[in-house]
């Protein structure tokens, strides 16, 4: 008997094996999928090592020189102040990546958890907990941001925190949803009859099989959450000077548009590159993890 689940345990690992490396095998041959994660580590790349291949100091300034158009001193121009808006803007994706993919993986543990369990068990608990999401739809985010602040006072940490803790209500729906409906499938009544515990049925089979639109849902969560995140900033209540982030630079480019376009374009460009490459990667990804798909 322990022979035979040895045998099928190693069939299991050799099939999920197989089925993730399909998996990346079809997503290389996705051409956008493949040109938005060039595009994505390369932008991470650099933003970790800024401090080490930044042109210029981030305090360095030059009050003289004042906004100036790019030149071969300052390729992308610079700001009012007279720094260097390459600078600026490899520091500020820093920050805005990292506001991004933390908050993210915040709103990505909590909803996940929160809606496979709900769909799962279903029944009363399903509703009291969908109901408790809907009560928090309700709530002024912005409220629940300024009492954070007032309470803890400004921290990036408690930032990254607070915005997570909002965007996981649309995300466990989704996966509330997906649950329900892989809950009904032959495979999910199999194991349960083979005496599959639910937290290992939930692991090993229910979420892995509703990755295609959590991973999608999620590439457009982090733009999501760095334009909200430039919000809270110009609201006084996000990143704060002397530290900069892309939405902070694209605020203060929108108020000189007229006079410096410079220090506008460059900035959205870089927040623009980001949105459509994790859009193209999303897509890549939900094709490339569509179960159905890979064994037609």
């Amino acid at each position: 008997m322990s022979t035979t689940q040895t045998i099928e345990d190693i069939a299991q690992a050799e099939q999920g094996t197989s089925l993730w490396k399909d998996a990346w095998l079809r997503l290389r041959q996705n051409h956008l999928a493949v040109f938005g994660l060039v595009v994505l580590v390369l932008f991470i790349v650099i933003a970790l090592l800024t401090p080490w291949i930044a042109p210029y100091s981030y305090q360095a300034q030059d009050l003289e020189l004042g906004a100036s158009p790019p030149s071969a001193a300052h390729w992308l121009g610079t700001d009012i102040f007279g720094r260097d808006l390459m600078t600026q803007i490899m520091y500020g994706g820093r920050i805005s990546l990292a506001v991004g993919f933390v908050a993210t993986a915040v709103a990505l543990l909590i909803g996940v958890t929160w809606g496979a369990i709900a769909g799962y068990v279903g029944g009363r608990t399903d509703a009291v907990m969908m109901r408790l999401v809907d009560i928090l739809y309700a709530l002024p985010f912005m409220i629940f941001i300024v009492l954070l602040t007032v309470v803890f006072g400004r921290n990036m940490l408690l930032l990254f925190l607070a915005i997570g803790a909002v965007e996981w209500l649309t995300m466990a729906r989704i996966m509330r949803g997906q649950v329900q409906s892989l809950r009904q499938q032959e495979f999910v009544e199999a194991a349960i009859s083979l005496g599959l515990s639910p937290a290992t049925l939930m692991r090993r089979h229910l979420v892995p099989n509703a990755l295609g639109p959590i991973i999608v849902y999620t590439t457009l969560t982090i733009p999501n959450v760095m334009l909200l995140e430039a919000f809270l900033s110009f609201l006084g209540l996000g990143i704060q000077p002397p530290q900069t982030s892309w939405g902070l630079l694209i605020s203060y480019g929108a108020e000189t548009m007229e006079e410096y376009p410079w220090l506008l374009i460059f900035p959205g460009i870089a927040l623009t590159l980001t949105l459509f490459s994790l859009n193209f990667l999303g897509d890549g990804l939900r094709d490339a993890l569509d179960v159905r798909g890979a064994k037609d």
